[in-house]
């Protein structure tokens, strides 16, 4: 009997050490690409790193490892719902296999319970430690980085403490609960209390910008595949850069050539500001407007030609490496890309849509869930492996969608250019925003995985009508942006057809005789403005490649 205790209690501590080992591997290798891509962005100037004195080096050196830590933790966040779908399917496929024998339930439960727990240490401690320590000088008369240690510490625990007070308040004003001192003091009652506040404000979030990445991916993905010859002529763009490029090398031989600090006389065609002024020492703010290219003087004009054709020809050589694409890449892959992302949001709104008639109907729970959940007893999909892998591809989509949407902010950090601030603040928005998946997906009942720890006992799950209104607002919205998306090329030459016509006849009721000359007026000044609007777009898209 003694023996099988023994056998028990060591089977029990090796099962716990492989687990730590298996969490330390994965937190390893999260914490090296979060690291990466914080080194790809941050900011490499005598301003935000290098300096002579030496606590601050130290103290930028901390408060980035915590921002890479939080990180780290979103993106274990992120990965929680499809890495536990798939290993619940691959434990029913080989159940017996002895290279699966590490992955069960006590591993995916405990790395939804790391995450729940790095993602509350995260939010509420290491991040704003990062941001205050960061921005903090050190009490007078401690000097040194300890001065600047405990006045961090001083001024976190004062903002505890305001937030625990503001927890309380909240509480006690949704529970309707006048809860004692006790309870105030009861740290371990609040701090899941306003995490799950935090989740809440990040899945309304996400239903802000998920149907609205649904409409950017459409664009994105035609930004990076090169589009069928029907759709857009590469020759005639190649053909337009190099006309440019020539003129504009021109036009600076001859800058040089005379010593003229300007263009005389000026071109016959419009000069818009948002085409011909770049970003540098061709741009001139007067009156709060762009002054356009070819007006400028003296050695502005120099270099704002010069700076132009830098980008012409950055553009024309883009155009021309597109050119040598093989038709079966133009004519097959970018159309089974749009049909791959249309299939994809379909499917993702005919789900939303029947989650929303089972809990009207009753037969579908809320997505709150108490109960321990064991891997591999049966796949949760009714088509079997192919059903979960297709729920996993969905929720990485539903991810893809949103942060494709956050990325409309104009908030994304620039390569080399992003300051220490601005990378706590996204730190901070990107694990608001992946703690809150798990919680958007299961909400929209795109699984039947349950939300296992604490994930799963957030109280605002429970609430029918909040839950029902969720779904129904996102279904709405997504098929709304999808409408519009698909519309608006018609809805727009409808309107102009309309208004075309409305000033045709407005003029041919003032006058009748001169409708033949103004109608040709008209038409001629419609093919000018289409013209410039073909423009347009094509600058557009070049800007967002």
């Amino acid at each position: 009997m003694d023996d099988e205790e023994t056998d028990l209690r060591e089977q029990i501590f090796h099962n716990n050490v492989r687990e730590q080992i298996i969490f330390l591997l994965l937190f390893i290798l999260l914490y090296l690409f979060s690291f990466m891509l914080i080194e790809k962005f941050r900011r490499r100037d005598s301003e935000d790193f290098f300096t002579a004195d030496e606590d601050e080096v130290k103290v930028y050196r901390i408060s980035l490892w915590l921002c890479t830590f939080a990180l780290a933790v979103s993106l274990g966040s992120a990965l929680l719902l499809p890495v536990s779908i798939v290993s619940n399917e691959v434990l029913i496929l080989y159940p017996n296999s002895y290279y699966v024998k590490w992955l069960n339930s006590s591993l995916i439960q405990g790395l939804w319970n790391h995450v729940f727990l790095f993602s509350n240490l995260s939010l509420f401690v290491f991040l704003p430690f990062a941001y205050l320590f960061s921005e903090s000088s050190g009490f007078p008369g401690c000097r040194g980085l300890r001065g600047r240690v405990y006045e961090t510490f001083i001024v976190l625990a004062l903002l505890g403490v305001a937030m625990l007070g503001l927890a309380y308040v909240i509480s006690a004003w949704v529970e309707g609960d006048r809860s004692s001192i006790d309870a105030l003091l009861n740290l371990w009652t609040y701090l899941p209390f306003l995490y799950s506040c935090v989740s809440f404000v990040g899945v309304l979030m996400l239903l802000v910008f998920t149907p609205l990445g649904f409409v950017r991916l459409f664009g994105v993905v035609s930004a990076v595949l090169v589009k069928p010859q029907f759709l857009r002529d590469l020759n005639e763009e190649y053909y337009v850069y190099s006309f440019e490029e020539d003129t504009l090398r021109r036009r600076i031989n001859n800058s040089l050539a005379t010593g003229a600090g300007y263009i005389s006389p000026e071109p016959m065609y419009p000069d818009r500001g948002d085409v011909s002024a770049p970003v540098g020492p061709a741009v001139s703010k007067v009156s709060g407007k762009e002054t356009p290219l070819l007006r400028l003087r003296n050695g502005a004009l120099q270099a704002g030609l010069n700076e132009r054709l830098a980008r012409v020809v950055t553009l024309r050589k883009e155009v021309e490496s597109q050119r040598k694409t093989s038709p079966l890449q133009r004519n097959v892959v970018y159309p089974l890309a749009m049909l791959l992302l249309l299939a994809l949001t379909t499917i993702t709104v005919l789900m939303v849509l029947q989650n929303t008639l089972e809990l009207l109907i009753g037969i579908k729970a809320l997505p709150l869930s108490t109960r321990q959940f064991t891997l591999g007893i049966a796949s949760l999909s009714k088509l079997g492996w192919a059903g979960a892998a297709l729920e996993a591809v969905l929720i990485l989509y539903l991810h893809a969608a949103s942060l494709t949407g956050l990325a409309a902010l104009r908030v994304l950090p620039r390569a080399r250019r992003t300051p220490l601030a601005r990378i706590i603040a996204l730190c901070a928005l990107l694990l608001a925003h992946s703690t809150a998946q798990p919680l958007l997906v299961k909400i929209l009942g795109i699984t039947n995985f349950d939300l296992l720890g604490e994930f799963g006992r957030i109280e605002w799950l429970g609430n029918f009508r909040l839950v029902l209104l969720y779904n129904a607002i996102f279904a709405a919205t997504v098929t709304l942006c999808l409408v519009s998306k698909f519309t608006a090329s018609v809805r727009r030459e409808l309107y102009n057809r309309f208004k075309w016509m409305t000033d045709v006849f407005t003029i041919s009721e003032d006058n009748p005789k001169n409708i033949t000359p103004i109608a040709n007026r008209v038409s001629a000044e419609r093919t000018v403005m289409d013209k410039v609007d073909q423009s347009e777009e094509v600058t557009e898209h070049l800007k967002s490649d």
